[in-house]
């Protein structure tokens, strides 16, 4: 089958993927790291490039303009060493490479790749945002130039030099507009990588929030409920441990086989933070388990009915039902007077109910839970778009109603 390509793909003409996220390597460093950073190669190249090129261009331009001399070379390395402090002083040098540019040519020296230390100088300053810096400094420079080429040139070296041609104030106008705008464009884009730098980070800290959330919920669920059952049945054993150890040895042996329950399941969710993205080495808990959560709560003393059919559940759907039920029941065995618990599954209108009802009343024991169990319940239902419901009957009793779509809430 043919790959197909989006319309923004390179293959389609669209931009690359360097123009819509930066280049490679632009965001090794922050703003802040890049103004202390010493742009020594860059200088050095630009350097290199400008020395090297006024000398062809003065000897292409020998008898017309005046040749380079140590004072033309050291007002050549005066604007190409300001480069040095363009991340830091960025105003700085694009007046500084400017005016250098300008007494350059006002000494009647040969024109060449001078311009290019003010165009880098003023690049700098338009992306670093001083725009007005940026055009108040090449503005300057053209002013400049216009007056040596049209007024100034009769005092000013080489002798019997004539007035400039208006063409060539043409092109250095356009040669200026053009600087200006790719330095804008390229402000604008670095705006637009900084922005997308910064949602991206954004995102991704959600979605750390988010998972550190889920694993919080799950190790929750999981150790509240059996080290509840755990409590229950190691009071039990303390209990009976002299006049009846065949009840305390069965209490033991529920407490064996909660916390190896527990240990697997903790495993489980370690898993995922050691190996990211790899699939777990065992399903996640569902309603299909509902039969082992009545088992261990029988362990605990507590008689659970269930009533209904476990319907068709997405995988996270059915993840969280099992965790509402489990903390639910978990909640009878800590705070209810009541030994028996009744869950109800019905499904109508596309959603799943799931009602917890236990006849109370509150005993005010606690167990070692943390509290926060409701509030995981809720961002549970929440979370798939789903409602939970939570409080006292008027009976006596305590009731837990959930709400869960039946469809995923991202397929609807």
């Amino acid at each position: 089958m043919e790959e197909q390509r989006t319309p923004r793909s390179p293959a389609w003409g669209g931009p690359p993927a360097w123009w819509r996220h930066g280049p490679p390597g632009w965001n090794r460093w922050d703003d802040k790291e890049r103004r202390a950073h010493w742009p020594w190669r860059s200088t050095v190249l630009v350097t290199a490039f400008v020395l090297l090129g006024s000398n062809f261009a003065a000897h292409s331009q020998e008898g017309d303009r005046a040749p380079l001399d140590l004072f033309a070379r050291a007002l050549l390395l005066v604007g190409c060493g300001l480069l040095l402090w363009r991340q830091r002083r960025p105003v700085l040098v694009a007046f500084g490479t400017a005016a250098a540019a300008m007494i350059y040519l006002g000494a009647g020296y040969p024109y060449g790749p001078v311009f290019l230390t003010v165009a880098v100088g003023c690049f700098s300053a338009v992306v670093a945002g001083h725009r007005r810096a940026a055009w108040t400094a090449v503005a300057m420079l053209w002013v400049g130039h216009v007056l040596v080429g049209h007024w100034l040139y009769r005092w000013l070296p080489p002798s019997g030099d004539g007035p400039a041609p208006w063409g060539q104030e043409l092109v250095i106008a356009t040669w200026i507009v053009a600087i200006v705008a790719l330095s804008e464009l390229v402000r604008v884009r670095r705006e637009q990588w900084a922005r997308e730098r910064a949602e991206r980070a954004r995102s991704a800290q959600r979605r750390a929030d988010e998972e550190r959330l889920r694993i919080a919920r799950e190790l929750h669920d999981v150790l509240a409920h059996s080290i509840s059952v755990i409590n229950v049945q190691a009071g039990v054993g303390l209990a009976l441990l002299d006049s009846d150890p065949e009840q305390a040895r069965t209490a033991l042996t529920t407490i064996k086989a909660a916390s190896k329950e527990a240990l697997g399941e903790v495993r489980q969710v370690l898993d995922t933070l050691r190996a990211p993205g790899e699939a777990p080495r065992a399903p996640a808990p569902g309603l299909d388990r509902l039969p082992e959560l009545v088992e261990q709560a029988a362990g605990a003393g507590l008689t659970v009915e269930v009533e209904g059919e476990v319907p068709k559940l997405p995988p996270g759907a059915d993840l969280a039902a099992f965790r509402i039920v489990q903390e639910a029941l978990t909640n009878v065995v800590r705070h209810s007077g009541s030994r028996h618990a009744r869950v109800r599954l019905e499904s109508a209108a596309g959603a799943l109910r799931l009602r917890i009802d236990d006849d109370g009343p509150a005993t005010g024991v606690e167990a070692g839970g943390s509290g926060n169990g409701l509030a995981g319940m809720r961002e549970r239902a929440a979370a798939l778009g789903g409602t939970i419901e939570a409080g006292p009957r008027d009976d006596g009793g305590f009731r837990v109603l959930a709400v869960l779509p039946l469809k995923a809430k991202e397929d609807r």
